[in-house]
Formats: C-alpha cells, structure tokens, sequence
C-alpha cells in the first residue's frame, strides 16, 4: 500500500473485530503490539530454534519413521545439488507447477541444513532463492503462482536466515515484500481474499508466511497482512462445518487444510494464539475425514475434482497431536515408508508430496499407532453443503466391505455431475470407481470453458464431468441438473441395516418426478444399491452404470462376475426381472479433449419406464470372500420402510 494510504487503511479497520465473529475481540492496535513482541530472530515459521533443537535430539532411533524420514529429507537435498534452479515458465495461464517446485526445494533444503548444519544446503538454496528473486513477478493474474512461491521463499529465507549473507537477504526480503505480500494491497490481484474455497486458505498462508518471515523489516505490513488473513480464513474454514467433511473432496482437503494448518501453527508460534480459528465448527473433527473417505482398498471416495490415490499428509500429525487422536493416523506411518521408498533421484525437484519434511515437526514422540483405539464411526454422514455417507464392515478386517454414497451439487466447488454417485471396496480391492479429474490444461488450451457450471458449460462436454461418466443415473441420455441440489435424507448406522438414502430429485428435474438413492451394508458384508424413480415418461430409457477396474466375466444375464487377481466380486439384478447387463467402453476417449480411461469399464443395463412411470432398481453386490450370500433370496422392501 502507499505510504500515504497505510495510515488511513490503519484507521479505517482500528476498530474491526478480528474473525468474522470466532475470534475474541481484537482491535489492530492489540494486534500491532503482539506483532511488536514477535522475538526478531529466526527461525520462527511453523518451528523456532528450540524446536529445531528437540528435533535433532529425536533422532536417536534408527528405525523410527521421523528419523527414516530425516535421512529422506537430507538424501533429497543432497541430489537437488544437481538440479538447475526454477525458472519461469508458465503452463498454460498458470506458474504453479514452479512454485510448488519452490515450496518442495525450499522445505527440503532448510530442513536439510536445520538437521545437519551443512553450508552446501543454504548455498544450494540461497542460489535457488536469488533466481527467483530476479523474475519480474510470480504470476499474480494466478494468484495460487503467487502465495506458493512466497510461501517457498518465506520458508528459505526464515530457516536459513543466520547462515545468509546480508546482500542475500535484502534482494530475497524485498522479493517477497514487492512480489508476494504487499500485492493484496496495492494492486488488483486480491479478488481471493474473501475466497470461500481451498484459494482463501493457500493464499492467506503464503502471503502470512512473507509477513511474519520479514516482519522486523516491515511491521506495518506484516499488521495488515495477519489481520488481512484472521479477518477473511472463516469464509473458507466454514467448508468443515459440521463434521469436518470437505466439499472440494479429499485431493482439495489435503491441499487446502494443509497451508490451514500452516497458517494455524505460524499465528499460535509467534502470535501466541490462532484466535479461535482452531475453534472453527467441524474443524476439530476434521483429522478423521480423510481415514472416513478411504477404502480398505487404499483409494480415497474421490468426489468432485481429483484422482482416488492416497498420499501421505505431513498436517495428519499435527491433527492427530493438536486433539490427541492417534487413531486419526491409522496407515499414516506406512504410507510415509511407502512414499519414501519409491522415491526416485528423477523426482527431486519436481515439486511432489512438497509438505512431507512439515511432519518431522508434528510426529508424536510417543504414540503407538499401532496399538491405538480406533474410535472413528464405522459408518458416517457429512450432513454438509456437500453431503457424502460411508459404510464400513470393519476398520481391521482386511476383507471388510466399504461403500461411499454422494448427494450435493454439480454446481458445488469443482464439482462433477457425480451427484448420486458410490464407490465400493470389498476383501482389499476398488470395484466400483471415479475417474477423477480431467486434467486442467488439456481443456483450458482449446479454450474451452472448464469452470462454468452453467448447465450448457463446456465442463459438462467431458466424460469424467458428466453424469454418463460415473457411477450413477442417466434418464433419457441427458446430463444432470447443473444448478440442483441434492441431500442425504435418511442416514443409518444401526448394525443390522447400516444404510443412507439421497433424494437425488432435484438433479433430475424435467427427467422424472421423484427420485431416490439408497445403498445399504448388509451383516454378510454385500452391498445393495437401490433406486427408486416415479414420474417418469413412459418410454423413457434409464441406465444404471458403474465404473470397474476388473475383468468381467459372463456379462448376460442378470448376473456377472468381476475379477481382480484372485478376487471376486458378483453383480447380481435384483429388479426389474429380466434386466440384463452389457458393456460400456470407458478406455477410449469420446471426444479428441477427453483422456483415455485405461483398465476400466462400465457394467451397466438399462430399463424403460413402464406406463406407470415407476421404476425400482434393484442390485446386489457380493464379495467373493462372503460367507453366506443374500443376494439370490433378497426381497427388496421400499426405501421408505428401510
């Protein structure tokens, strides 16, 4: 902001509450003199010195993950010594693969030098830092370019800062004061700052991270920049009310919820307080979403924009610390070995899993996970803007069965029209999938428009958008009702009949009258999936699909079998009587701007509505590994007497 300006800006929010209404009153004059009380030493983002030093002290055990992971974090900084530095190379409309590159050098850089106090690790980074310093922005027009790569540079500068020339220092500081943090505030580029999805908590983190990095330098800015951030982060934190779910999905928590927590642990360490934003509703309950949305299989229930593989999360730990829930890291310890193990020198600097070193400051010192009482529900519902339900048969039982049910929007925050949707794991393996996201890029460089959600939006042109491409209804061949809204209007977790059931009516408006979905877990562990359709045409043409992974074996009749391996899982017809399965090839692109599909196929059949224009339709489906199968002596009752 000019100079000129700053004071009247000052004056003009004195007054303000900070936190939208969660937060203790506060005025920016109390919020000044806790800025002013900040030590003016370094490190102080997410960890200071003494923190640094319990670090290092921890590492005694060879065979514990956070010293696995230590020697993973100084491996991959030694082979970044090889790697040229960034540059600015924009895909498409958007820097953001290097700056995610910048935030991935940068952590494993300064927490390299942190562990070991090697030279080589602040040179290698100083060199990294001062060529970014020199480009002539960071993207603004795409502010997610911006806050990463300040975040990146704020992490280099605060952790490395001792060991960095005075010359390095001014040019890295006024990099991120001029390109980063003060570009809110004297530019255009701050449509996001009242942003209500994943962009409000990224980019409050990053610019907060440049703030508090130079606040010795610039107080001022760092007192707007804060207030800025604990004034505006409820509008995106408001995602996890009531039960912590998230409804951009799993891939879009991992992202968002990680630099929320950043955020969270910078203010609590140098502020002394979040001010109350931990307090936000759903949020002490959000630790679990991602084990909830998670199969035995290991694939995530993939709603919305993002693909079902399950990467570890470095803000689990500080969850499961934060609210003393070691159940909440349930396979989190095997899936850091895991991602550890298959790292590649080619990946170093690619800008991967960048927030992983985050969890040598967050793993507990005296957890046992593996001894730790699981006490997550078995079955859940989100009761959310997006409402999402599971069922599980076991959290131990390495055959037990899962099953995911989707409500909502298409219309929702990278939303699909998946409204309706499921996805089912059973004895280990995915058998009923989502695709995923269409790749950004790919649509966006034909000029299409990926993120209109009007109903005549290109978004819906692409198979993995659209309703034809999930595991869900289609009447008549037509696409969902962009703008309805679906809910979740009986949920259960009664152990004879754990089930949920959506009204599914609004996204179906001028196909049908009333429309309902309802799964259900069985005690055999098999899953039903009914659907139940009135007001329909006579004549009109429902299909039922799914999306599997697996060979299929005899796909006449009204019985199939999928195979994946040595595992089984059987599709059995219910109602109508006389429906049939066929085949529908999901591996081959239907439009030039579709992906291919890969491994996969649609088991599906289609019925016409009768002149009544009811319809109920009825499957089973029933792992191999049951032991007493229902499927060929279930009586379907109507969903309203479940």
């Amino acid at each position: 902001m000019h100079r000129i300006l700053f004071p009247i800006f000052l004056a003009l929010v004195a007054t303000r509450v900070i936190g939208q209404g969660t937060s203790p009153a506060m005025t920016i004059d109390d919020l000044r003199t806790r800025i002013a009380a900040v030590a003016q030493t370094h490190p102080r983002l997410i960890a200071d010195a003494a923190q640094f030093d319990a670090l290092r002290a921890s590492l005694g055990d060879s065979s514990s993950t956070r010293k696995v992971l230590a020697n993973a974090v100084i491996r991959h900084a030694d082979l970044l010594a090889d790697v040229p530095p960034i540059r600015r190379e924009l895909q498409g409309r958007r820097l953001l693969g290097q700056s995610r590159r910048c935030v991935e050098r940068m952590l494993n850089l300064s927490m390299a030098y942190q562990l070991t106090g090697e030279m080589k690790y602040v040179e290698r980074g100083k060199q990294e830092m001062l060529t970014i310093a020199e480009f002539a922005d960071w993207n603004p027009s795409h502010y997610l370019d911006v806050a990463e790569m300040t975040l990146g540079m704020a992490i280099g500068y605060d952790w490395m800062f001792d060991a960095l020339d005075d010359a390095s220092r001014r040019t890295i500081r006024r990099a991120i004061k001029d390109k980063g943090v003060s570009l809110p505030f004297t530019t255009q580029h701050n449509k996001w700052v009242r942003a209500t999805n994943n962009w409000g908590q990224v980019c409050h983190c990053g610019m907060t991270a440049g703030a508090l990095a130079i606040l010795e330098d610039e107080p001022e800015l760092a007192v707007q920049t804060v207030h800025n951030a604990i004034q505006n982060l409820p509008r995106s934190m408001k995602a996890f009310a009531p039960h912590g779910s998230y409804p951009e999905g799993p891939g879009y928590w991992a992202y968002g919820t990680s630099f929320n927590v950043m955020l969270l642990a910078m203010l609590d360490g140098n502020l002394g307080s979040d001010f109350e934003l931990s307090q936000m509703p759903g949020f002490d309950e959000t630790g679990q979403y991602l084990s909830l949305v998670t199969g035995p299989s290991g694939a995530t229930f993939n709603y919305a924009d993002g693909g079902a593989s399950r990467k570890p999360q470095a803000a689990l730990y500080w969850f499961a610390r934060r609210y003393q829930r070691p159940d909440w890291l349930l396979g989190e310890d095997a899936r850091v070995r895991a991602e550890i193990a298959s790292f590649d020198s080619r990946d170093a600097g690619s800008g991967g899993n960048r927030l992983l070193p985050l969890a040598l400051l967050w793993i507990g010192d005296d957890e046992r996970l593996d001894e730790a009482e699981i006490r997550m529900p078995l079955h859940w519902q989100s009761e959310s803007s997006t409402p999402v339900a599971v069922h599980r048969s076991s959290w131990t039982d390495p055959r037990s069965t899962f099953v995911g049910l989707k409500a909502g929007s298409p219309s929702a925050p990278h939303g699909q029209m998946d409204t309706g949707s499921f996805v089912l794991d059973a004895d280990g393996v995915r058998w009923a999938l989502d695709l995923g996201a269409e790749g950004y890029h790919g649509i966006e460089s034909r000029g299409m428009n990926l993120w209109s959600a009007a109903q005549d939006s290109d978004r819906w042109t692409i198979f993995r958008q659209s309703n034809a491409g999930h595991n869900t209804l289609v009447i008549d061949g037509k696409l969902q009702v962009a703008k309805g809204h679906a809910e979740i209007v009986d949920f259960s977790s009664e152990h004879d009949f754990p089930h949920s059931i959506a009204d599914l009516s609004p996204v179906y408006r001028g196909q049908a009258g009333n429309v309902r979905r309802g799964v259900a877990l069985l005690p055999s562990r098999e899953v039903v999936i009914q659907d139940e359709l009135d007001g329909l045409t006579p004549g009109s043409r429902v299909r039922w699909g799914m999306i599997t992974p697996s060979q299929v074996e005899s796909p006449t009749g009204a019985t199939l079998q999928l195979t994946q391996h040595d595992r089984r899982l059987q599709l059995t017809i219910v109602e109508p009587r006389g429906a049939t399965w066929s085949i529908v090839n999901t591996e081959q692109p239907r439009h030039e701007w579709d992906s291919p599909n890969p491994g996969t196929q649609m088991v599906a059949y289609e019925v016409e509505a009768p002149a009544s224009g009811e319809l109920r339709l009825v499957v089973v489906a029933t792992p191999g590994s049951c032991d007493a199968p229902s499927s060929q002596r279930f009586a379907p009752v109507s969903l309203s007497d479940w």
